[in-house]
């Protein structure tokens, strides 16, 4: 099977009128190969990767300390993504420092290029520090994009860089714009770029999927060259500087409100000092390739199960489900504001996401169903029989939910303890477990077993009938007697 490389160059082909034979000739794959995977181009297979430094991970955080400081030392970088989670060497650090440092004292020259209407769209992530939710911080971030020739310009917040999220942001991108370019240059981030040697770059697979429908072709910047994508590197800059000084936010969704305000009545409105125009008025001129009919829906998926509680955990927050569902595998997706709980593709329940941490995010209706639940059960013959014993069975009966434990399973077992010890003996070893919260029937069994005889030495005779078996009369207590009694002689006296 053919890397995903190859089969996006196949469609990329096919897109600017090869032939078959022409995309064969090319590439050098076999006629039948491209009819293949022009047919079915899932046929993919990823590649194992090599292995990446451990390093990758921080460069962005690495480039940045060097942005606010060039001379700051590798040992203060080294304490900086140490607390971040970095587990490589400090000599690793020093050597790839002395690279990029080495890199940037070669001052080379370089021709402003300008792109033809529609030809390409820039874009890269920029950090903004972070937003409270209760005592919760989240990381705020914004993926900027530009369409280079008339320099109009998008923007899109999030809480997270990852792969969901950047297509996403893609696809609100390209309805903003209203269509697509033939290019979109990007950096080297790990959700674009997976590695590069010189010029030989492996793209991330899942985005060259994700591209393909659109027929856009990604571009890589070279490392240590922002300037190949500098209109968006000044966007980022104009946005610091324009945007966020002195603005309050409440959320994800105020930033998101704010910020379309700001592209739409000031940062595509004014006078770019570029090109003298306005970006609105530049990008009439720019045609872009249509949106497909059916756009792809990003998002973060996972298989969740549902626990006692009938709520699933995600991101460090639970979401209630209906109660049926307990003990069930479900498929949770996530958008940045919408939570989706689907069973057998089946949409079950929606929540707003939460960005907080360790809450309970409930709905009415899973509640008064958990209720309704609990009440049945109660009601069931065995539990309300062995509940109306006394307080004391009743405490333990209240105990054994919290303990994650079969309330009916466990009530079957406790009523044969009775058969065996009779109500004095089994009261007795309840309040004893009540003392030191041991709930289980197995610890009741337990108590009785080594402190206690048996009163029936023999099991009860077996009916054919298993619903007779079942049938259990409630122990009267003497005291209801004794009231009759005094109120009869009251009467008579």
């Amino acid at each position: 099977m053919k890397s995903r490389q190859i089969v996006f160059d196949i469609f990329r082909l096919k897109n600017d009128g090869y032939s078959t034979r022409g995309i064969a000739r090319t590439l050098g794959v076999g006629r039948n190969t491209v009819m293949r995977y022009l047919k079915n181009p899932d046929r993919s297979l990823l590649h194992r990767l090599k292995p990446v430094s451990k390093l990758d991970a921080y460069k962005d955080q690495i480039k940045a300390a060097i942005e606010a400081d060039p001379a700051v030392s590798a040992t203060v970088i080294f304490r900086l993504i140490k607390a971040d989670g970095y587990d490589g060497q400090l000599t690793i650090l020093r050597d790839y420092l002395k690279k990029e440092r080495g890199a940037s004292r070669k001052k080379q020259a370089y021709i402003r290029f300008e792109s033809e209407p529609g030809e390409q769209i820039q874009i890269d992530w920029a950090h903004f520090g972070s937003i409270a939710y209760g005592d919760t911080h989240r990381k705020v971030y914004a993926l900027v994009a530009v369409e280079s020739y008339s320099r109009m310009l998008y923007v899109e917040f999030t809480h997270a860089m990852n792969q969901p999220t950047l297509h996403g942001c893609l696809i609100n991108a390209f309805k903003y714009f209203g269509g697509t370019p033939k290019q979109l240059v990007v950096d080297n981030m790990l959700t674009a770029v997976l590695e590069r040697h010189s010029r030989l770059i492996r793209f991330n697979g899942a985005f060259l999927d994700f591209l393909r429908p659109f027929g856009i072709v990604p571009v890589a910047c070279n490392p240590g060259s922002p300037y190949e994508k500098g209109k968006v590197e000044r966007a980022i800059r104009y946005l610091r500087r324009n945007f966020i000084p002195l603005a309050t936010f409440e959320d994800l969704k105020d930033y998101q409100r704010q910020v379309r305000d700001w592209l739409n009545n000031v940062a595509n409105t004014r006078t770019h000092q570029t090109t003298g125009e306005t970006p609105e008025n530049r990008f009439s001129k720019v045609v872009l390739k249509p949106l497909p009919e059916l756009l792809p829906e990003p998002l973060e998926s996972q298989t969740v199960t549902v626990h006692k509680d009938f709520s699933v955990k995600f991101d460090a927050n639970s979401y209630t489900t209906p109660p049926w569902a307990i003990g069930k595998k479900l498929t949770l997706t996530a958008d940045q504001h919408t939570i989706r709980i689907y069973h057998k593709h089946k949409l079950i329940c929606t929540h707003p996401r939460c960005w907080q941490r360790k809450k309970r995010i409930e709905t009415a209706a899973h509640v008064e169903q958990a209720r309704k639940h609990s009440r049945k059960i109660w009601e069931t013959k065995e539990i309300s029989t062995f509940a109306a014993l006394g307080e004391e069975f009743r405490d333990y009966l209240e105990q054994l939910p919290g303990a994650k434990l079969s309330l009916k399973k466990s009530v079957t077992t406790l009523l044969s303890l009775l058969d065996q010890y009779g109500i004095k003996s089994l009261s007795w070893a309840i309040l004893k477990a009540l003392k030191h919260r041991a709930y289980g029937a197995d610890y009741i069994e337990n108590i009785l077993y080594q402190e206690m005889t048996p009163i029936n030495q023999h099991p009860p005779v077996k009916l054919k009938n298993e619903a007779l078996n079942r049938i259990r009369l409630t122990e009267p207590t003497l005291t209801d007697y004794d009231a009759i009694a005094l109120k009869r002689r009251k009467y008579h006296d």
